[in-house]
């Protein structure tokens, strides 16, 4: 293991992110929120540059990372993130308990979005800033950001850490240099959350707080990138208005998108973007849940206490479906008190995700595309033992090592699922009963059994709200520290799909040879 190397690396992280905690530091002041605020960001700042730069000193012998050193690297990057990035809300005094600090900004780093904020006003304007712009840091990934300062070799350095830290089945340079790569990913993340700003500020601001028009969008915009759902208000989004929903639904969906299909769209090759297979199944998959949601709205299936409008029902149903199938969370309503059905395709397209490529989380819709070829070709198989399989996507041949990892992966994913949730039931909090409040009225739902999977299924997929006791007007926070830790870890596993914080955790990563 080349630990200088790992340090090094994980000084210039520390040192970027002592560089970003300048954003909220200088809200704060802005804001004019006191000493206690200005020094809640200056403390951890000057401590993450200190020890970042002594993290440089040491010259490693060898410059090049090894598969398991850079899977191990990424897992332990993010966990060192969320430990310092926790420290601002425990010296201000809005999430006083560290654990729940480090919940909240695992919760923001991963973009899931899960909170154990039970009231979001209270916060001070540095703090909501700061868990936004965590869903914004964490969307592209650190690492990816870093590669654009880290010196290119031959050999496959970079690689290693974009494979550990990019979401899905496959991933590639779109152009001949990693650096290249990266730089362009991130102009096209910048300039899309630019974009967003600029609509919502055509907007009017939220009632009551007009004065808040720049920063509300700032953090809207935030979330969307990132497809986190941190809410900055109460009622997540429900108090913006409908042109705003509308805006946010949209750009929910495009940084659903694989951002490699955006660079073929740069360089002209707008005929292959269009013959994507992943796409076509991601468009497929969220107007089908779309269209299902809508129907079951407008024809008020089972026992729905809540009246909408037509408009109102295709608005919510376009909203939260592009909000939970890209793994966001936002929430313009109370979906748990909708029908059966709507609740039931919520829950699926907590399972599927967006595009591999993008900012979301979930299985993605390139792993069920090859899943789905991959069943039918065994199918195939056994009907005619000579058969010569062959799994194409994009018009590629997959090789059967990526096929049988997609099926490895779905399988670790509902294991992880599955054994979350057996140890959320030891938490006491289960069999207790939650009031919800909500904007269809008050009702209280039991924190059982459905609670505690869709919470599991909410953290592994980054999604943050849930159904029932934890759903989209509730919050974690009647979760012990053992069941936060838990989250918190499973978050983690989703946002890095499983292997490098598998590898990190594992003795023979460590074992000299």
């Amino acid at each position: 293991m080349n630990y200088k190397l790992l340090g090094r690396i994980l000084g210039k992280i520390m040192i970027l992110e002592g560089a970003l905690m300048l954003a909220p530091f200088l809200v704060s002041l802005i804001y004019r929120e006191g000493a206690r605020n200005v020094l809640a960001f200056l403390i951890p700042l000057v401590a993450l540059a200190a020890v970042g730069a002594l993290l440089q000193l040491p010259k490693p012998r060898r410059t090049a990372l090894y598969q398991k050193e850079g899977f191990a690297l990424v897992a332990l990057v993010w966990i060192v993130m969320t430990l310092f990035g926790a420290i601002p809300f425990v010296i201000n005094g809005d999430i006083p308990n560290y654990v729940d600090a480090c919940f909240e900004m695992m919760s923001g780093f991963t973009t899931t979005g899960a909170s154990i904020i039970t009231d979001i006003t209270l916060l001070s304007h540095s703090s909501l800033f700061w868990r936004s712009f965590s869903h914004w840091i964490g969307g592209m990934g650190i690492l990816v950001f870093i590669l654009i300062f880290i010196p290119e070799g031959d050999d496959g350095s970079s690689m290693h850490l974009l494979r550990a830290e990019s979401p899905g089945p496959q991933v590639g340079k779109i152009a001949s240099k990693m650096k290249v790569t990266a730089r362009t990913l991130y102009l096209i993340y910048f300039g899309l959350t630019v974009l967003e700003v600029a609509i919502l500020m055509l907007d009017k601001p939220v009632p009551g707080y007009e004065s808040e028009k720049f920063f509300f969008s700032l953090l809207a915009s935030f979330g969307c990138a990132g497809t986190g759902g941190f809410g900055f208000l109460p009622g997540s989004m429900e108090l913006f208005s409908p042109f705003s929903q509308y805006v946010m639904a949209t750009f929910l969906v495009l940084f659903g998108v694989n951002f490699a299909l955006y660079y073929m769209i740069l360089m002209g090759k707008i005929r292959d973007v269009l013959r994507s297979e992943e796409l076509h199944g991601y468009l497929l998959i969220f107007l089908a849940g779309l269209g299902t949601i809508f129907l079951s709205l407008v024809g008020r299936f089972n026992a729905f206490p809540q009246t909408y409008t037509t408009e109102e029902a295709f608005r919510h149903a376009f909203f939260q479906t592009a909000s939970i199938m890209t793994t966001t969370g936002f929430t313009t309503t109370d979906y748990d008190v909708w029908p059966t059905l709507a609740v039931t395709v919520l829950f699926l397209l907590m399972f599927f995700g967006a595009m591999a490529g993008s900012t979301a989380g979930g299985i993605k819709t390139s792993r069920l595309v090859i899943a789905v070829k991959g069943i039918y070709i065994r199918i195939r198989k056994l009907i005619n033992p000579r058969y010569v399989p062959k799994t194409k996507i994009e018009g590629k041949t997959v090789s059967e090592q990526t096929v049988s990892d997609v099926f490895a992966f779905i399988t670790f994913y509902v294991l992880i699922l599955f054994t979350t949730t057996l140890l959320l039931s030891f938490d006491p909090i289960c069999g207790t009963e939650t009031v919800i409040v909500s904007d269809a009225g008050m009702h209280i739902e039991k924190h059982g059994f459905f609670s505690n999977l869709s919470a599991s299924l909410a953290c592994i997929s980054n999604i943050g709200p849930a159904f029932e006791a934890v759903g989209p007007y509730a919050s974690y926070a009647g979760y012990s520290v053992f069941s936060k830790i838990i989250l918190s870890f499973t978050m983690l596993i989703g946002r890095l799909e499983i292997l490098p914080v598998f590898v990190l955790f594992s003795p023979k990563t460590w074992m000299k040879k």
